[in-house]
């Protein structure tokens, strides 16, 4: 069992993981997803100490290894790394490269540890392939060996990360197929990955990263399916989002106007959905929610999903219960209506912003 507790890494003015504090279980095979940039190497890196956390600590069967005096080779006995540049030993050959560790580290026999090399290697479809060098192998085939490389060292934990990201498209499915096998294995493991279909397959649970750590852990089913947080959900969903706070009644709406118009450009949509966004902002917030507030706080969220080419419109609003579809505008609320599909309404009181409503647009 692997329990982080209040991990924190910083790069200088750049903290990718803030105050992480999670349990892995044995035998989990967790997939690790997030957008760029949100730690989701770095939390492998630091796991497996390559990287050592500013702060925090990291239990693995309940010894610290980030305690000073803590020898890493044990731990690194325990877990193995398997990287998205392969980082295999071109001047060894494919077995050698198999056998290095076992014999230096584990101190096995070079019989031993090359009967288990062969056989590793038949496991990941490379029988035969012992005697060739890494430069003579496809990229798909040098990640097997990578994938051999850290089994023939028995990890009670496998990391993985990124490990098709360097493939052409042709060579991803060969090594998913070694991945999916070894997740049935009762192995722990975790893999980053940007294959959600790969993920949602091969794992019991889900880490979404953002947002400075572990944003949301649920079953493939939950993350996947029914997301319980905002950005992941976004996430899932490739929703493209454009944000606008309106904290007055002078509030520049010309160049919101234009912010919409690049949103739309960028994201190749159509003109009568830009013309239709334009619409739910001027009437939703200059002639419904702006009058009813004399100091406003408003968010106005546009999500646009490019896959099902539906578009929402949603305010966020701080202050008194107020629900747009019982103002008196009645030539205002004529023209959302005509637009949406459905217009929605909640309020939470105890909520830091209290009104929500959304607007789905035709």
């Amino acid at each position: 069992m692997i329990e982080l507790v209040h991990l924190e890494k910083r790069y200088g003015d750049v903290t990718p993981l803030r105050d992480v504090s999670v349990t892995i279980n044995d035998g989990d095979v967790i997939s690790v997803i997030g957008p760029s940039g949100t730690g989701k190497s770095t939390l492998l890196r630091c796991i497996n100490m390559l990287e050592r956390p500013t702060s925090g600590q990291i239990l693995l069967d309940g010894a610290d290894i980030t305690a000073p005096k803590y020898d890493l080779t044990l731990a690194r006995r325990k877990m193995g790394m398997v990287f998205q540049s392969f980082n295999l030993f071109g001047h060894l050959t494919v077995i050698e490269n198999l056998m290095l560790a076992p014999v230096d580290i584990l101190k096995k026999s070079r019989q031993e540890a090359y009967d288990t090399g062969i056989a590793l290697l038949k496991r990941v479809g490379l029988a035969g392939r012992e005697f060739q060098y890494p430069d003579q192998l496809s990229g798909g085939q040098k990640q097997r060996v990578a994938i051999a490389r850290t089994l023939a060292m028995d990890p009670d934990v496998i990391l993985l990360d990124e490990p098709t990201s360097a493939l052409d498209p042709t060579m991803v499915g060969e090594v998913q197929t070694v991945i999916r096998d070894l997740s049935r294995s009762g192995k722990t493991m975790m893999i980053v990955t940007h294959e959600m279909r790969f993920a949602r397959e091969i794992s019991n649970r889900v880490f979404y990263m953002d947002d400075g750590g572990i944003y949301e852990d649920g079953t493939p089913d939950q993350i996947f399916g029914s997301p319980q947080k905002e950005l992941t959900r976004r996430f899932i969903r490739q929703l493209k989002v454009l944000e606008l706070k309106i904290d007055s009644h002078d509030f520049d709406f010309i160049g919101a106007g234009s912010e919409i118009d690049l949103y739309c450009m960028q994201n190749d949509m159509m003109p009568r959905q830009k013309y239709h966004i334009r619409l739910a902002v001027e009437e939703l917030v200059q002639q419904i929610l702006l009058p009813e507030y004399e100091d406003p706080d408003i968010r106005v969220t546009v999500e646009y999903s490019p896959d099902e080419q539906t578009v929402s419109v949603s305010a966020d609003y701080k202050g008194k219960q107020f629900d747009p579809t019982e103002a008196e505008n009645d030539l205002a609320l004529t023209v959302l209506k005509s637009i949406s599909e459905d217009i929605g309404y909640t309020y939470d009181e105890k909520a830091e912003i209290q009104n929500h409503a959304v607007i789905k647009l035709a």
